[in-house]
């Protein structure tokens, strides 16, 4: 355990990997009173990062999964604690957008889904798909609202987190620094041959992970396209909620054009495995069998603006949870869709027994 946060108890943290984890895990850090050294290959935040994007859904109806549905709710209170601590008040931006997320289910998953969101105490409710023209809904389908749920600014949290860090004393950010290779111990090899070592290290670098430390894990590459609504449609948009199981094969989802990010669809039939991070798959038209999946009504009077092949990392076991893999080393393997919206959890589980004390700038 980290004792205390007098400077003379105060401990020195390395954190490599400047994405979502690695920036919420080195806030918390100094705000309770310790030292943070991150480290990151790229600039900080790292547009190559799985982190770094547009936006990320939050939402929390797992169907036939209470215990799992109860802990996503909590993560809406969490976000909004953060986009009071990291945003800009001075512009009023926010980064949780509360638009709701709208899930279609077929008919034999409906009954699951609401006894899960009334055992758990989720507000949800029923709606119209005709409401909704320009989403793609499978026939036959049921559609649920969760309107506590939204969109988090993804890139938006990272270059925040980034600011908050950059004018605290305790923190010293290093981009531009690869790591090579991390020692249970706590010794961090860097490429020029030098090293880190800190009290705790915290390996939060995504699927590079398992390169650094010995952490078996199963690589996965998604394409996701961006598109430009029509300048009819683009108010619609910026109002619209989170679809997910949507499509032709209801494996599809897509998020909104809010706070004027660009729509963003995709969808599980091209999420494949991969043998190494830079293996996109170029020779497969990804994009095309995309924007074939009913994801959007009338897809050819939008404009693809681009589209992206996104590494993640997923464990045997599915979590997203931090592991030990040393007796001052703590890794988070897996970084899959759910990566993003529960690294504040994965952060607290791992520092809260390590930070006793409360952090000074929470509110």
């Amino acid at each position: 355990m980290i004792q205390g946060t007098r400077q003379e108890d105060a401990a020195r943290v390395v954190v490599v990997g400047a994405g979502v984890t690695g920036l919420l895990a080195a806030v918390r850090c100094v705000l309770a009173g310790h030292r943070v050294v991150l480290l990151d290959r790229g600039p900080i935040p790292h547009p190559g990062s799985t982190s770094f994007d547009q936006h990320r859904a939050l939402r929390a109806l797992a169907a036939g999964d209470p215990a799992g549905t109860s802990r996503s709710a909590l993560l809406h209170s969490r976000w909004r604690e953060l986009d009071e601590l990291l945003r800009d008040h001075l512009s009023g931006a926010r980064l949780y957008r509360r638009v709701g997320v709208l899930t279609a289910l077929p008919p034999d998953a409906v009954a699951q889904a609401v006894a899960t969101a009334e055992a758990t105490g989720l507000p949800i409710r029923f709606v119209d798909p005709a409401d909704y023209p320009h989403v793609g809904f499978p026939a036959d389908t049921t559609v649920l609202l969760e309107p506590h749920a939204g969109v988090l600014l993804a890139d938006r949290v990272l270059h925040a987190a980034t600011r908050r860090l950059q004018r605290h004393p305790l923190a010293d950010l290093r981009p531009g620094t690869e790591v090579v290779g991390v020692r249970p111990d706590g010794r961090v090899r860097l490429a020029d041959g030098t090293t880190e070592s800190g009290d705790l290290v915290l390996l939060t670098a995504g699927p590079w992970s398992a390169a650094l430390v010995d952490l078996p894990v199963t690589l996965h590459c998604q394409t996701m396209v961006y598109l430009r609504p029509p300048p009819e449609l683009v108010r619609t948009w910026a109002g619209s909620p989170v679809a997910g199981g949507i499509g032709t094969d209801g494996t599809s989802w897509l998020l909104p054009s809010v706070a004027g990010t660009l729509l963003k669809i995709s969808t599980d039939a091209v999420r494949r495995e991969v043998a190494a991070l830079t293996d996109p798959g170029a020779d497969e038209p990804w994009t095309d069998r995309v924007l074939a999946a009913g994801i959007v009504s009338e897809v050819d009077r939008y404009r693809v603006l681009r589209a992206r092949h996104c590494h993640y990392a997923t464990t045997a076991d599915g979590g997203t949870g931090f592991v030990q893999v040393g007796a001052a080393v703590w890794a988070r393997p897996g970084s899959g869709g759910a990566g993003f919206r529960t690294a504040p959890q994965a952060v607290d589980a791992v520092l809260g027994p390590l930070l006793p004390s409360t952090p000074r700038d929470t509110p």
